[in-house]
């Protein structure tokens, strides 16, 4: 499948540039996540970003992928109704914050990769525990879904902190939605379950002050980690 890779110097003048090129979703949704793209370029985070010229049955229409060492931002809105519907409970003059921090979830995605952590425990956190299954595959599927949480709770996390540093009027609001999402994708303990992560950001205050909101998320995102499972 051909997909158009759009060189854009993450800043919303550049994507103002490009609109010729996407759709208004596409062009609504970049614009919105702008600041927190601008913020990764100036960290030199190796982001593309990657417009699907049609989405698979089973896209979200914002994700990141990786490959050979680059973040691939990946677009997948186009014939894909959850690129509106999964803001259709937010008025209109709300969902750009919502986009916002939707990108900032995905940014963090690509700074755990970028770092060389992704899917790695911090320090001092050693994995316990004996599972059992009778198929080597359920025992390997166990352990994926696992190390998929952490990291969207890790991201979670971002995407709160970046709120509580430009859109602290906002919290609230971003909390609730994230929540409901989350109580939305699955059971308890399954690869999108975060609420371990999210039940200790119920308050903007939990983030404590740091240089960056990588930072800032870390030893709350370490303290979920104790109470994961």
């Amino acid at each position: 499948m051909h997909k158009l890779i759009l060189s854009l110097l993450l800043g919303g003048a550049s994507v103002a540039a490009s609109a010729a090129s996407l759709t208004d979703v596409e062009t609504r949704w970049l614009s919105a996540g702008a600041p927190v793209l601008a913020y990764a370029k100036q960290l030199q985070l190796p982001i593309d970003i990657i417009v699907q010229p049609q989405s698979g049955p089973n896209d979200v229409p914002l994700a990141m992928g990786f490959d050979h060492g680059r973040c691939k931002l990946v677009l997948s809105m186009r014939g894909n109704p959850q690129a509106e519907s999964v803001l259709d409970s937010v008025p209109a003059e709300q969902r750009g914050v919502l986009i916002e921090a939707i990108t900032a979830h995905e940014v963090g995605h690509c700074w755990r990769y970028a770092q060389g952590a992704w899917h790695v425990l911090p320090t001092g956190f050693v994995e316990v525990g004996h599972q059992q299954a009778e198929r080597p595959e359920l025992l390997e599927m166990s352990k994926e879904m696992r190390l998929t949480q952490r990291e969207e709770g890790f991201s979670d996390l971002l995407a709160l902190a970046w709120t509580a540093q430009r859109h602290p009027a906002e919290y609230a609001q971003v909390h609730q939605w994230l929540s409901r999402l989350r109580r939305g994708a699955g059971a308890a303990g399954a690869s999108h379950d975060t609420s371990a992560w999210l039940q200790l950001a119920r308050e903007q205050t939990a983030f404590g002050p740091a240089a960056s909101p990588f930072e800032q998320v870390t030893m709350l995102w370490s303290k979920g980690l104790l109470g994961e499972d």
